[in-house]
């Protein structure tokens, strides 16, 4: 009889991953975190969050945020450090937890990755057809600037822009990387040239009120930045994308904790201080756009700076896509890899040492919720994948310390068990403060993927049918 919490054997995980190049060093890691982070996160949700439920105080939501984002990223990092193997949260909690609950984080990870990588395309559309496209003149059909949930037909630029990244990623770690690192010098420098500048046309009057009191819902008055706070768990998931990538990562237990932790402090100063400008320049009530940076520009009549945040905008959105999908891609193959989903997925290109299947699948699936789905859909739905992930991984480093089967030479949590703790009762209260119809949805997400672990997972499972496979 199948017993769904089987655990896997670390050392299995290591001599499948064996076939991955390990390339990425801290430096590479840390482009990477920058990269996914540093994406539509920054350059379109602090406009809505602000206009939508917190005022001004969107910058003290970003630093929550962040905040507790390195907290759990902590605890990604002792788990990459004590298990350098591709997967992430899944493999992590296939080895801790068991085969079912790995599956569970499988699922809701792949939910991230896929609509993180459609949503940061979709933000690219608009960046790119409201002040690329229109600048020259050349104007998209309504039609082909959205899917039918708004009017349209295909949201095109989305679309495009999605393929043209899984063909960079498709070549191999090393061409992803040479772009990623070049992309993020760049961005940095235009966000704090916008931050910069735009400190020099900052109202005072904007900042009041700071918190306005319409948002000041339930619990204690801090409704309105918890749930601005939770939404903006979609623009750190980015370390969860590095911790995937341990298996293709030089010395992991020094790496990976290197980039986690790296990318966390330069992207909460980047979030923070962004959001108190923007904040600045313009009052709140006017940011609800897919683009406020560049609106905030247009303003205060900066029309030539407005092109150059525009251009930071794209090149960081686009690395973000980058990111995103190279994790996903390697999520889905790890779930192939171990039968939970057809094996075609855990197969490696011999050539360019990529899971050549997983990449095109995935692809699939994010250019489709690209081209049909709007932005801030796709956003909602995110978040709570990645808050479920958090919690089971910052409570699991309890059980990881008990295993003496895993040795750990790396990096550990401090002050444990106290800070593994509180991750994830925070990461708990996170998912709470989401939306309704967020949380009614990725319920019927986990339901379909507990009836593909039921009919398909348990009978071709690796783990369940291989005696050599479990531990």
């Amino acid at each position: 009889m199948s017993n769904c919490f089987k655990k896997v054997s670390i050392d299995t995980y290591l001599k499948s991953d064996a076939r991955l190049v390990r390339s990425l060093n801290a430096r590479d890691l840390i482009a990477l975190g920058i990269g996914a982070v540093i994406g539509t996160g920054i350059f379109i949700l602090p406009g809505h969050e602000a206009a939508d439920h917190s005022g001004p105080a969107v910058a003290v939501a970003f630093l929550l945020a962040a905040v507790v984002s390195g907290i759990v990223g902590m605890a990604y990092a002792e788990f990459s450090s004590a298990m350098p193997v591709a997967g992430s949260a899944y493999s992590f909690g296939s080895i801790i937890y068991g085969e079912i609950v790995g599956w569970i984080l499988g699922w809701s990870l792949l939910l991230e990755y896929f609509l993180a990588v459609s949503a940061e395309a979709t933000g690219f559309a608009s960046y790119f057809n409201d002040n690329i496209l229109n600048s020259f003149g050349f104007n998209l059909p309504k039609s082909l600037q959205a899917g039918p949930l708004q009017g349209g037909i295909i949201n095109l630029s989305a679309v495009l822009i999605t393929l043209i990244v899984a063909f960079i990623i498709y070549q191999g770690a090393n061409l992803s990387k040479r772009v990623e690192n070049i992309a993020v010098i760049i961005k940095v420098s235009i966000i704090i040239l916008f931050i910069i500048i735009g400190i020099f046309y900052i109202k005072a009057d904007n900042y009041i009120p700071f918190y306005p009191k319409k948002f000041q819902t339930a619990p204690f008055g801090i409704g309105g930045i918890s749930t601005a706070a939770a939404t903006a768990f979609f623009a750190f998931i980015g370390f969860d994308a590095l911790a995937s990538n341990s298996a293709e990562t030089i010395k992991p237990e020094k790496n990976v904790v290197r980039g986690i932790l790296g990318t966390v402090l330069i992207s909460v100063v980047l979030y923070v201080a962004f959001s108190l400008v923007l904040t600045g320049m313009v009052n709140y009530k006017k940011l609800g756009v897919d683009d406020p940076a560049a609106y905030a520009l247009k303003s205060v009549g900066l029309h030539s700076f407005n092109k150059i945040i525009t251009l930071g905008a794209l090149i960081g959105i686009f690395t973000a896509m980058l990111t995103m999908l190279l994790g996903g891609s390697r999520l889905l193959y790890a779930l192939g890899r171990d039968h939970l989903l057809p094996p075609a997925m855990g197969k490696v290109d011999k050539f360019r040492e990529v899971p050549d299947n997983a990449i095109i699948i995935a692809t699939i699936v994010a250019a489709f919720f690209a081209g049909l789905v709007p932005l801030f859909e796709l956003a909602a739905l995110i978040n709570a994948g990645t808050l479920l992930a958090f919690t089971l991984i910052s409570f699991g480093i309890i059980p990881l310390r008990k295993r003496k089967d895993i040795v750990n030479k790396g990096f550990k949590m401090p002050l444990y068990p106290v800070l593994p703790v509180l991750a994830g009762i925070f990461s708990l209260y996170f998912i709470l403060m989401l939306p309704i119809l967020t949380k009614i949805m990725v319920t019927l997400w986990l339901i379909v993927g507990l009836l593909v672990y039921i009919f398909y997972g348990v009978k071709h499972s690796k783990l369940q049918n291989q005696e050599s496979y479990k531990k």
